[in-house]
């Protein structure tokens, strides 16, 4: 799959290459982003390097990793963003934003036009988001963009050699105003149990 570049108000979503390795390096240094997401820590320029010239690249030619940097116009990096597929119409998000740029909506701004994309040009009928239980900046991100937390699933995720619970959401095409490949055919509402 051809890497694609989206635009919203205020960015411009593109893959990364070789000229973004220092920026992602730099980026990743920060504690939170090694806390709370599955990069190597310590992470060390090696990683950066085979991130923008390998990883990020053969995720992209064999459209099961679809990894996005979110740039400012001026291409300051703010943030990444990747959709991981997981089926053929489904696929998980995952993303971070830098230090510097936290707290002025472009990661959340960046996930639902990916988001958005993905429904419409890859015929995804369900995003879905994972956070290890206490990552409350990831899930107020995912709550502004109208994923519905599902639950919390246990022993889900690994981060660094340890298994951990993490919450669990998903974003519909119909939370944006989108149609869905297939029709969707949500479970009855439960009423309480009759009484004695």
């Amino acid at each position: 799959m051809e890497p694609a570049t989206l635009t919203t108000d205020r960015l411009i979503l593109r893959t990364v290459g070789p000229d973004d390795t220092e920026a992602v390096y730099a980026a990743a240094q920060d504690p939170d982003i090694q806390r709370w997401t599955s990069i190597p820590s310590p992470y060390l320029p090696e990683h950066a390097q085979g991130f923008t010239e390998q990883l990020v690249p053969d995720g992209w030619a064999s459209g099961s990793m679809l990894t996005f940097g979110a740039f400012l116009p001026e291409g300051e990096l703010v943030g990444m963003l990747g959709l991981t597929m997981r089926s053929v119409s489904a696929a998980e998000i995952g993303f971070w934003g830098t230090k510097e740029h936290r707290r002025n909506g472009y990661v959340t701004e960046a996930a639902r036009a990916v988001s958005r994309w993905a429904f419409t040009r890859l015929s995804v009928d369900r995003v879905e988001w994972r956070a290890e239980v206490g990552n409350r900046p990831s899930r107020a991100v995912a709550e502004r963009v109208g994923f519905v937390v599902e639950g919390v699933l246990r022993s889900a995720i690994i981060h660094q050699g340890v298994r951990r619970d993490c919450w669990v959401g998903s974003l519909l095409p119909s939370d944006l105003g989108l149609p869905s490949t297939a029709p969707y055919l949500p479970a009855p509402e439960r009423s309480a149990p009759p009484g004695p």
